[in-house]
Parts: C-alpha cells; structure tokens; sequence
C-alpha cells in the first residue's frame, strides 16, 4: 500500500514562481499511517488464514444420533437385578482352566488343549474344578476373570468317588474366593445362576435357569472313562463344554454346585455336584494336608418308592445298607465299628434326612476324616442312634 503525495500546482504564464514546501512532519504521519494500516492488513488476514485452517472442509452441521424416547435398557426388573449382582459378585471368582495333554496314535504324538472352568476356593491359590477336566494333562494353566495367566499350576489331588479336583496357584495371596452355600436346603424351582468359560472360547459367560430336580444319578463319560455320579442337581442354566467346573448359585451369588456334566441330545438339561459333598475335602485341603476323602464305609441302596416295595420297607426315603451278595458293611471300617448292620436304614446324618437333604454319601461328604457323625438308623422296628467316627478313604 502506497500513501498519497500532495498534488504540484499547476504554473501560470507570469505567474511568480512559488516552491511549496511540505510541513516538517508529515512523511512521519504519513509513515505512521503506512504502519498501522499494514498491521491492520496483516491481522485481518492472519484471521483469515486461521479461520480457513481451523474450520473443515464440510461446514455442514454435525448430525444428531437418533433418540428412540424413553431408554426401555434402563428399566431395571427385581431379576435383572439379581443375576447381575451375582455375575459382579462373583465373576473375579471364577477361573479359567487351560491344560494340554499328550496322546499316542499310529501317527505319532499329538498335543491336544482342553479347556475348563474352576473357582478360587482359597485366597492363596486353591482353586476347585472338575476331576475330568484336568486329568491325564500334561500342564495346567489358570487365567483370573480379568485376564492375568498362570502357567505351572499344580494339581494337588482328586476326589476318588466324585468328578473333582483342586488345583494349587504358586506364590499367590489375596485372590477373591467364592462363598460356599448349603445345598441340603436348595428346591425345585429355584431360581439359579451358572458361570463358566463355554465352549472354551466365552470367557465367565453367565447363564440362568432354575433348580429341575434333585438327587439325580447319571453315567457321565469323559473321553473314554465313564463315571457312575448320584445325587446330583439338575437345572435348566444353559450348561456347555468348557463350563465343567464352574459354579452354579443360588441368587445370593453362594456356590450351591458344581457343573459337571451336560446331556447332548437333549436341550435345557444340566447337572452339578452339590457343594456339600465337597466341604469336607475342601476343609482338609485348605489346612494343608491335601485330598483326604471322609469315609464311612457301606454299601447302600438309595431308597425310593419302588425300592421301598421291593424290600419290603417301612419308609420311603433314606439309605438301604444293602450289597446283594457282597458285605454290605465292610469289615472293620468306620460303620462297622459303630454297629451298623446289612439291611439297616440309615435316615439321618446328624439330623438330617436322608434322601430329602442329600444322599448318604453327600451328606457325608460335608465332614472330615476324623470328625464324628450321629447316624439315625431304622433297625427292624426300632430307631437307633449310632456315633461314627470317619476315616480316610483308600482307594
């Protein structure tokens, strides 16, 4: 930008000549003005520049995400509830279970990887599972619910008459533990959460059902080993490969079972071990002296309506202490130095019935090898009361 000159006059013939002189000040004006106008010019455009750098390319106003009303996923109902205060509760309890094992074929050797599901039953590292989840695995890894892996776990022992086993995490401490319930008390149609890493992929999926039926035996097999289980829990809590192991529980989020196996022609048929045919290992294995099994000692018949008929029997639930040709009692075991005789009935174990709370091997099963039980026992008409001090099984 140029600044304007003072025009020359214009000279007239006979005109004195006159040589006009500028005032003293006014180029310094004039530079001043030259001045301020270029940092007007230069702010302007500085404004310019920064507002067509800064603003994008699409001057369109951003559109807004389509509101459907009222949000219905906020409606919360009392079951809602219930299942997602059980998964937050327990869900940092439940592990996942990874093993390989090694097979011989024609072939050579093959590496397989299974996978299952456990829960923290110890704060410095005991975790229980399944027996066929682990068994014949070459390693055992664990992973926790929020993805920390632990390799070298070790397996510290199984249960010889029931589908568990526990598990040792090293140098650990201060892991979550689950809350063990009591499953001499659960009902039909109770309402029931499953957790587990189905199909060994689904990480602490969580599931709900209700309780179908109680004191079920199945013929579980497991690769080409079949187990004979009794007294089981049945339920309808979607229960897949990869959740063996894995707790079911009552909706105060307190383990009431274990799952352990599935039906694979049928739909909405699972089963757990009650939880308390684990209590008393668990007792001993939390004390440090690993996997001792209470035993009693007989041989039984679970009494129902049609054996009751059959033998002739005065009631129609309890334990029938009864082995065909075989001992029934076996010599020199805890019952039989108690007194308990071939074609006894035994209708409860410490005051509880015995069918109605849990079979005879259950309801055993909640106590230690060394404590003392009081058995109610139908002996032809007479009712007896036997203590009986448990040992260590030996398989």
């Amino acid at each position: 930008m140029q600044a304007e000159m003072p025009e020359s006059s214009s000279r007239q013939p006979n005109d004195t000549a006159v040589t006009a002189r500028p005032p003293r000040n006014r180029p310094l004006i004039a530079g001043i003005i030259v001045l301020v106008l270029v940092c007007i010019g230069l702010g302007v455009g500085g404004m310019a520049l920064y507002n067509y750098l800064s603003t994008p390319a699409n001057n369109s106003a951003v559109t807004k995400r389509p509101s459907s009303g009222k949000d219905g996923n906020k409606i919360v109902t009392q079951e809602e509830a219930d299942i997602s205060s059980v998964a937050e509760k327990v869900s940092p309890s439940v592990v996942s279970v990874l093993t390989t094992s090694q097979s011989d074929s024609f072939f050579g050797t093959a590496e397989q990887d299974g996978a299952g599901t456990g829960i923290i039953v110890g704060k410095n590292g005991y975790v229980m599972t399944n027996k066929h989840v682990v068994q014949g695995a070459n390693t055992v890894s664990v992973v926790l619910s929020d993805g920390t892996s632990y390799d070298d776990v070790q397996v510290i022992g199984t249960d010889p008459l029931n589908d568990v086993a526990f598990l040792k995490i090293p140098n650990v401490s201060n892991l979550p533990t689950v809350e063990l319930g009591d499953s001499t008390t659960i009902r039909v149609g109770q309402q029931v959460v499953a957790i587990g890493n189905s199909l060994g992929q689904y990480q602490n999926t969580v599931t709900s059902g209700i309780i179908s039926g109680t004191g079920r035996p199945v013929s579980a097999q497991a690769g080409s080993s079949v187990e004979n289980l009794t007294d089981l829990i049945q339920t309808d809590a979607a229960i897949n490969p990869g959740n063996s192991g894995g707790p079911l529980l009552n909706l105060q989020g307190q383990v009431i079972g274990i799952n352990t196996a599935t039906v694979e022609d049928a739909q909405g048929i699972g089963f757990a071990i009650p939880i308390g045919a684990t209590k008393g290992i668990l007792k001993g294995v939390l004390a440090g002296n690993g996997v001792r099994r209470a035993y009693l000692g007989v041989n039984y018949v679970p009494i129902t309506a049609d054996v009751a008929q059959h033998y002739k029997l005065s009631v129609k639930q309890g334990a029938y202490v009864y082995n065909g040709n075989q001992a029934a009692v076996v010599s020199g075991s805890p019952a039989a130095k108690a007194g308990l005789r071939a074609k006894d009935v035994v209708t409860k174990v410490n005051g509880l019935a015995v069918g109605q709370r849990g079979s005879l091997s259950t309801l055993v099963g909640e106590y230690a090898p060394g404590d003392t039980i009081e058995l109610t026992v139908l002996r032809g008409g007479q009712t007896l009361t036997l203590k009986v001090t448990l040992a260590s099984y030996n398989s």
